[in-house]
């Protein structure tokens, strides 16, 4: 298991970089389209995690770090999304797709001491990848063109402290360190003109905010029927985002649109921002029996904020997100059925989002399933395994000429849990 987990991270580095992620539209605006929380654990189950202590020994909760008092193995997680979008709209009657697959979460987790559990992961947090071109025929039989193009990936890089402070009640914290550069480009082109007008924003971030969690659970030994509570808040922005904004005239002097000439400056600016991520917070509740199911509500919060976008502010509303979800596990002392020792995962979940265009909000809905399929040799107290993951889903709308998009994503994934940094005893 050592060595497959070394030969692993290898080839991390040249992957990382070698990402391309897919995404809408839709992502032209602010930081982008967001991608977190990537885990397929957490996804399967349509993104509940606030209330969610897992009754195994083998997976640690970043989203909430209080809820690891189950928390006792070494882990490493190794996971990939293969992403799926199907774009329409009335305008034209333009249908469109794009695929992508992409590493979307690495980390490794380990108890300090039995009270104390402790986690650091990567994942992209954000990213744009798009190219647009919308073209109208002016009266004089003349073209105009306008042509939209977006690049980058805001990634995170997290360390979690969960802390057992009695049988009921866990307190824990999370740094989160987001970093990377988003670039959007804006041109007007005209078929008479020889010039070319562009609107140009890079955005350069390094951005510090803290996630704060609490979680209590009170368990019936009579019934082995469980309650669980859990909030988090995430804030204290610490960021230093730089924006440089250009406004100049040009022409491409090569056949790949990728080399200006002649370019004459009409505007320049450069900014610094504070505020890049705003106040978040959640709360759930959930119940379930030890060791056989669960279900979870979660309500999510995220407050609006302001971003620079093509020399202007952009306001992002307030937003929230509902979601439902949770496992089962038919009987995991059943070797002779392989089938009864696979958790079984699933959720939905409706999100009302922060964009607001032509008169209408960007909203997402889906639905989630999954499972973890266990190592041969796995047992309740080592749940290792293969994990793999399915969200089917809508964001957007066709009305007022905007953009429906249907989406499936895929994800898979390994948990190598195992009684790591030990020093085993011999009587």
């Amino acid at each position: 298991m050592k060595k497959i987990f070394v030969l692993s991270l290898i080839s991390v580095g040249y992957f990382l970089n070698a990402q391309n992620l897919s995404n809408s539209p839709y992502a032209t605006y602010g930081i982008g389209d967001v991608k977190y929380d990537n885990t397929i654990e957490t996804t399967s189950m349509g993104g509940i995690s606030t209330a969610f202590i897992s009754d195994f020994t083998s997976n640690f909760n970043f989203a909430n770090p209080a809820n690891n008092a189950n928390f006792e193995l070494t882990s490493i997680k190794l996971e990939a999304t293969n992403e799926n979008n199907y774009f329409k709209t009335n305008y034209n009657n333009t249908k469109s797709t794009k695929h992508s697959t992409y590493l979307s979460n690495i980390s490794i987790a380990f108890p300090l001491s039995p009270k104390l559990k402790m986690g650091i992961s990567y994942q992209p947090y954000s990213s744009k990848s798009y190219e647009i071109i919308h073209r109208d025929t002016l009266s004089a039989g003349n073209i105009r063109a306008n042509r939209f193009k977006g690049s980058g990936t805001l990634n995170t890089v997290q360390m979690a402290l969960g802390y057992k402070v009695n049988d009921k009640l866990a307190v824990g914290a999370r740094a989160n360190y987001y970093f990377g550069n988003l670039y959007d480009l804006n041109e007007l082109a005209y078929s008479n003109a020889e010039l070319i007008n562009g609107y140009e924003t890079r955005n350069s971030i390094h951005n510090f905010n803290f996630t704060l969690g609490a979680s209590y659970q009170k368990l019936n030994t009579s019934t082995d029927r469980k309650l669980t509570i859990g909030a988090t808040t995430t804030f204290g922005n610490t960021s230093n985002m730089t924006t440089d904004y250009v406004n100049s005239t040009y022409f491409y002097s090569d056949a790949g649109a990728t080399i200006k000439s002649n370019e004459s400056i009409i505007d320049q600016k450069n900014t610094k921002s504070k505020n890049l991520l705003p106040l978040q917070a959640s709360l759930g509740v959930g119940y379930g029996e030890e060791n056989k199911w669960f279900l979870s509500l979660q309500g999510d919060y995220k407050k609006g904020e302001n971003i620079n976008y093509f020399g202007n502010t952009l306001d992002l509303q307030d937003s929230y997100r509902i979601s439902a979800g949770g496992w089962y596990l038919p009987n995991y002392n059943n070797f002779r059925s392989y089938f009864s020792r696979i958790v079984y995962r699933y959720g939905a979940f409706y999100e009302k989002g922060s964009l607001q265009i032509a008169g209408q909000n960007i909203n997402k809905v889906g639905v989630s399933a999954g499972v973890l399929l266990p190592f041969k040799n796995s047992s309740i107290t080592r749940m290792s395994g293969l994990e793999l993951g399915l969200e089917v889903g809508k964001r957007g709308t066709t009305k007022n000429n905007l953009i429906n998009q249907n989406f499936v994503n895929l994800r898979v994934g390994f948990n190598f849990a195992d009684k790591w940094f030990r020093k085993t005893l011999y009587n």
